[in-house]
């Protein structure tokens, strides 16, 4: 499957009544950075969604530090953006690939079959002079249609599974840089180290200069990975997981899950183990 389109595409679609884009421009450490960049200048037609605030419910005891925001609020924002089930989204962020990601994975969730992720995200539109605007576009409300999209999704209890060997077909994979999945460092959260059994694929590894890399290299990136194992991905708060899930589909795996509240969730229960 292809998720992931060029700039060139865009420029040549993005006037067409059926294609809606969305920036999804985001900083972790300053969270009105996103929201003040789209202001200063997006792409012609994008509209903004905020991580914390339209891709994120609020933080409680377990969930995570980025969990689900209530889909039917989150659905009304979509509709209040044009967007329907029938529209062509392109999700664009400053190329890191994880935030236009999260968004790709939300819609794909919730059914969307016609959602992408933009190669190379806003500074490769920068770098080739293509268009930009501080206008704020208003669209007819759309009317969209959920078909929830369960098997994409993994819970704690699951993972509790394949973390104590219960659920031996299944493969955990922990997308965080090395340092914090070995439990060198850890500068978020409040415990270092990695749910039992998972093996390391780095989420950045997927990218190159800030460009996914073809479907090809994504291939040998997961080829020690048995393509009839189901495949649950994580990260610190289901975010940087997102690139991972992508690319794993990119590359052909059918059978993927992302546990969305991850290392964050899991350090919140006392009882679960850590490696």
């Amino acid at each position: 499957m292809n998720y992931i389109i060029e700039k060139e595409w865009l420029l040549e679609k993005m006037k067409d009544e059926n294609v809606r884009i969305v920036d999804c421009r985001f900083a972790l450490g300053n969270p009105i950075k996103g929201q003040q960049e789209y202001e200063q200048g997006h792409i012609p037609g994008a509209v903004y969604f905020d991580l914390e605030k339209d891709l994120s419910g609020e933080v409680q005891t377990h969930g995570g530090r980025h969990p689900l925001p209530d889909l039917d609020v989150f659905i009304g924002k979509l509709e209040e953006a044009g967007i329907d089930e029938n529209k062509v989204i392109v999700a664009y962020d400053n190329g890191e690939g994880a935030f236009a990601s999260r968004f790709w994975w939300m819609l794909t969730y919730l059914g969307h079959e016609k959602v992408y992720v933009l190669n190379g995200g806003y500074k490769e539109w920068l770098a080739a002079n293509y268009p930009t605007t501080t206008e704020v576009q208003v669209f007819e409300k759309g009317n969209f249609t959920k078909n929830i999209q369960r098997e994409l999704l993994a819970d704690v209890e699951e993972v509790r599974k394949i973390a104590s060997g219960r659920n031996p077909g299944t493969v955990l994979i922990d997308s965080r840089e090395e340092k914090r999945y070995l439990g060198i460092e850890e500068p978020i959260d409040k415990k270092k180290g990695h749910i039992p059994g998972a093996v390391n694929k780095q989420w950045m590894d997927g990218l190159e200069k800030g460009r996914f890399k073809p479907a090809a290299q994504q291939s040998a990136r997961f080829s020690d990975l048995n393509r009839q194992n189901e495949i649950v991905v994580y990260c610190g708060s289901g975010v940087t997981a997102a690139p991972n899930f992508l690319t794993l589909k990119e590359a052909g795996f059918d059978n993927v899950k992302l546990y969305l509240g991850s290392f964050s969730d899991w350090i919140s229960y006392k009882d679960n183990e850590i490696e």
